[in-house]
This record gives C-alpha cells, sequence and structure tokens, in this order.
C-alpha cells in the first residue's frame, strides 16, 4: 500500500469513531422502542465539548492536564498501527505486536494516574479498578495476539491480517474459535461496555471509566471521549480483520478504496452488531465476578496457544 492509502486508512479509522459508538447506542434504543441519537449528534457532542469553557481543580498538576494528550496521542498511534482497509498500517513493522499494546497500556496508565491526582474518591475508586480488570484483561489479549502470531509465523500485525485472509475460512477453525471469543471478550472489558461496565451510568458504586473521568471537562474531556472511541474501534478492526478476513484491496483508485471502506465498514458494522446484541441480552455483572470472565477470556487463548503447539503451526 502506498503513502496515500496508508493515510486514508488512519483518517477513516479516526473519522468512523464516533459513528461506531452510535451504531450501539442506535441498536439498543430500537430494542427498548426508543428512536435513540442520530449519527450527526456523536459528533456534534464532540463538537460541544470542544467549544466549552473547563473547570479544573486546584490541585491538579502537570499530570492532570497532560493525561488527555498523552491518551488520545498513543491512542491514535495504535490505531495507525493496526490494518483496516488496506494490508500495510502507516506505522506498521515487524514486531509492532508488542508495540502496539504497549502503546495502549500508555494511555491507560496516564488515565489510571490523572483520576488520583486530584485526590477525589471517585477518581481513586475508578484507578484501583480499571488497574484491576487491566492486569487480567492485558494478558488474555497478549496471550492471544500471540496465539495468532504463533499460527501466522508473524509478530507484524498486517502480516497476521495478510496471511489469515489467504487462509481457506475453515482452516484452524477449531483454533480460531477460541481466540475470537477471548477477544471478543476483552474488546468488551477495555471498551468498558456491559457486562463489564456500563458507560451510561453514573452510579458510584458501578462506575469504572466514568469514575476517572469525572473532574474533567471541555476539550480535555473531547479528547478523552474520541480516544475511548477510538479504542473500542481498534477491538472492533483487529476482530474484523483478524476473524472475518478479506483479501487485501489496494486504494490506488478511488473506486477500490470506496470499496475497501465499505468492506470494512460492514465487517466492523457487523461486529458492533454483535457487541449491542450482548449488551441488550445480559446485565452488569457484579465487580467480584467480572475476574471470572476475564478467566474465561484468559483460558479460550490459552486453548488456542495449546492446540497449536500440539497440533502443529499452519504452513
Amino acid at each position: 500500500m502506498n503513502l496515500a492509502g496508508s493515510l486514508l486508512q488512519g483518517l477513516v479509522l479516526l473519522a468512523v469513531a464516533p459513528a461506531s459508538g452510535w451504531f450501539i447506542k442506535k441498536m439498543k434504543a430500537a430494542s427498548q422502542n426508543r428512536r435513540g441519537p442520530s449519527l450527526v449528534q456523536a459528533y456534534a457532542d464532540l463538537g460541544k465539548l470542544f467549544r466549552k469553557n473547563m473547570v479544573i481543580s486546584d490541585q491538579a498538576s502537570w499530570i492532570f492536564h497532560a493525561m488527555p494528550i498523552v491518551l488520545f496521542c498513543s491512542t491514535v498511534i495504535a490505531a495507525w498501527m493496526i490494518p483496516a482497509i488496506g494490508a500495510e498500517p502507516l506505522f506498521g513493522f515487524l514486531g509492532d505486536l508488542v508495540v502496539f499494546v504497549y502503546f495502549l497500556a500508555l494511555g491507560k496508565f496516564f488515565l489510571a494516574l490523572a483520576a488520583l491526582d486530584t485526590g477525589t474518591t471517585f477518581g481513586g475508586m475508578g484507578s484501583s479498578r480499571e488497574m484491576t480488570l487491566g492486569s487480567l484483561a492485558e494478558p488474555a489479549f497478549l496471550l492471544t495476539l500471540f496465539a495468532l502470531a504463533y499460527r501466522t509465523q508473524t509478530l507484524s500485525l498486517s502480516g497476521m491480517a495478510s496471511r489469515l485472509s489467504a487462509e481457506a475460512p475453515l482452516d484452524g477453525l477449531y483454533f480460531m474459535v477460541p481466540a475470537f471469543g477471548a477477544m471478543l471478550i476483552v474488546a468488551i472489558a477495555e471498551s468498558g461496555r456491559i457486562p463489564v461496565d456500563n458507560p451510561s451510568t453514573h452510579l458510584e458504586l458501578t462506575m469504572i471509566h466514568e469514575a476517572m473521568v469525572l473532574e474533567y471537562s471541555g476539550p480535555y474531556l473531547a479528547l478523552i471521549e474520541w480516544a475511548h472511541q477510538i479504542k473500542q474501534l481498534i477491538f472492533l478492526t483487529l476482530l474484523a480483520n483478524f476473524f472475518i478476513p478479506s483479501p487485501a484491496l489496494s486504494v490506488a483508485s478511488p473506486a477500490a478504496a470506496l470499496l475497501a471502506v465499505l468492506i470494512f465498514a460492514a465487517k466492523v458494522l457487523s461486529l458492533a452488531l454483535l457487541v449491542g446484541w450482548i449488551e441488550i441480552h445480559c446485565a452488569k455483572l457484579r465487580l467480584f465476578r467480572v475476574p471470572d470472565l476475564l478467566g474465561v477470556a484468559y483460558a479460550l487463548a490459552i486453548l488456542s496457544m495449546l492446540g497449536q503447539l500440539m497440533m502443529g503451526s499452519w504452513q
């Protein structure tokens, strides 16, 4: 893929991130016989936050001010390291799998640190919960990626997507289904969605992500919310390109670029539909039951990896 295609891929991810969250909200509203927000509203909310003034605690240090920028930039860099509408991301290279995970962890670390900065009770509570769940979700996520890397014999995310797209649909299905289940659970946990977290609640006993950003407003909150939407799209994109592979398309011409974007959107929306269906049919778990769910993800990742180690890698 040329540089123009790589730039287009990154810009598409940034532009459609709010739309993926809107689709899930719209689906949930339809299941409850409500109209739900319009697509324009998803972008208007971000624009409104960017125009608002900020209220900042006098106890805030440089960490409070740096966190939204670090979180947004690290998430954007991670987004530009994954294959979306083509095989070659802008920042892709051999071994980018590990760096990709570290960039996501960097944003989470600063988010938890900034939640403690102003000394609020809610911030400390949300930070503690986020780090606890993150310590369980990240190993499962890493092990799932390593299982896919072992199958494709590469540590490059774009290389993994390319080799999986060239594989016959039913080859290794018994390895891919556990890996898909593990990554789906991790995607729900990292996106802060039901049954792990409820993004629409402000009940202090159940808040995780929202508890960490209660002190933010204005442009800072807009960057945080946009980064959270991009992160959700990152996981949906990984699920789409690893487990619903399609041949890599050239984006040299406008027609080919449009086709690639439409195929990518169809795959992502189908997975967003699955996430929305899960939210509709599941209740939020108690906090002390969430580790059990993440333990299932870890077990599925182990099954995928051990199965391939015993049966041999894909050739």
